[in-house]
């Protein structure tokens, strides 16, 4: 049975049965044209060891559209549950590889066909994370063209998401729409991301167009390198899901090649395409933030090399007057000091006047 954490986790996200034993989130057996049903556990075992097992010289050949079954099944567990790893490790009627593919733990990104099976592993973004949080949760699946098993570790709420959708009339004919649903929700994260992002970049360049001396270059470079930072981790989970629908050894069978590879590919690939384009962005706001430092530097500079330049008379002066040699005039006088001070003013006029004549301030 599920402990309580991961219950109150899966309540909260995908988890239309959390009660369900050994690790079974949900299972569903649907019909085009009609509402799906729910399976018990008991129902969704029985299902499972009624269909025959595969072995290496089964047909593989791909059920063509009049074959293919008219209803289907959907399981999916959490297989955090040593019950429910056992239970998919059991599957007679997947590969061994599937198999492995659909109890493992890491996270990378794969898609695989075997005859006519599909499976392979694919990320998910958690909806509640914020800025700072980077996490990136996988999810799991095998399909053929009459039943869909899916697992993960962690809740995935795009899983929820498609579970929402297939209760739905216009909800999905296919099991291999399923996984094309879920893979445009993980699109729409990242779009979602990227937008966020870009609102980030859009406050950084109002900042940087109204540049003067109050300007706070801290802030404008905390927000583009958090841009930066986080469409580089983006770009990190999505990329390869890009490349493996661009990997010509990859050959799905008929029955799922439109589902899962040519609107999938689309939907993946101008994700990528906006994230670039906002990490372009984002160099080149980097760069005009870098011009203005340097303006804002050299300004300083200047005013610095000015008031250098005009004191430098009046410190000649302060000098000559500061020597302890005899017969230093103005020594004697009451008004020495004043008449010192004002040959140092006038000694740094002539300096300001000479560097205006020289078009030097």
């Amino acid at each position: 049975m599920p402990d309580t954490i991961a219950q109150t986790e899966l309540s909260l996200v995908d988890t239309p049965q959390s009660d369900a034993a050994d690790g079974l989130v949900w299972a569903v057996s649907c019909v085009p044209g009609h509402r799906p049903v729910q399976l018990s556990p008991q129902q969704a075992a029985d299902h499972l060891n009624g269909r025959p097992p595969h072995t290496e010289d089964a047909e593989t050949t791909p059920a063509t559209t009049e074959e293919r079954p008219a209803g289907w099944v959907w399981l999916h567990y959490d297989v955090v549950h040593t019950a429910s790893r056992a239970r998919v490790e059991a599957i007679a009627c997947l590969t061994e590889e599937a198999r492995i593919t659909l109890s493992g733990t890491d996270r990378s990104t794969r898609l695989e066909a075997d005859g006519d099976i599909v499976y392979g592993a694919l990320p998910g973004f958690d909806d509640s994370m914020t800025d700072d949080d980077t996490s990136v949760s996988a999810w799991r699946f095998a399909v053929l063209p009459d039943l869909l098993i899916t697992t993960r570790r962690h809740p995935v709420p795009a899983l929820g998401a498609a579970y929402r959708w297939l209760q739905r009339d216009d909800g999905p004919r296919t099991p291999a729409e399923i996984v094309d649903r879920t893979l445009l929700e993980f699109a729409d994260s990242v779009r979602r991301n990227i937008a966020m992002l870009d609102d980030q970049l859009d406050r950084a360049e109002d900042l940087l167009l109204t540049l003067d001396q109050h300007t706070d270059f801290g802030r404008i470079s905390g927000l583009i390198g958090k841009v930066r930072r986080r469409s580089t981790e983006l770009r990190r989970v999505i990329s390869p899901v890009d490349r493996i629908f661009h990997n010509e050894d990859l050959e799905l069978p008929e029955w799922a090649e439109d589902d899962i590879r040519d609107r999938s590919q689309r939907q993946i690939h101008a994700a990528l395409d906006d994230l670039m384009a906002l990490q372009d962005r984002a160099r080149s706001l980097q760069d005009e933030l870098a011009s203005g430092q340097a303006e804002e530097t050299n300004r300083r500079l200047y005013t610095v090399s000015v008031l250098t330049t005009l004191m430098l008379p009046a410190t000649f002066v302060t000098g000559f007057f500061g020597m302890n040699t005899g017969g230093m005039f103005l020594a004697s006088g009451s008004l020495g000091t004043v008449e010192a001070g004002g040959i140092c003013f006038l000694f740094m006029v002539v300096a300001w006047l000479l560097l205006k004549f020289t078009k030097l301030l």
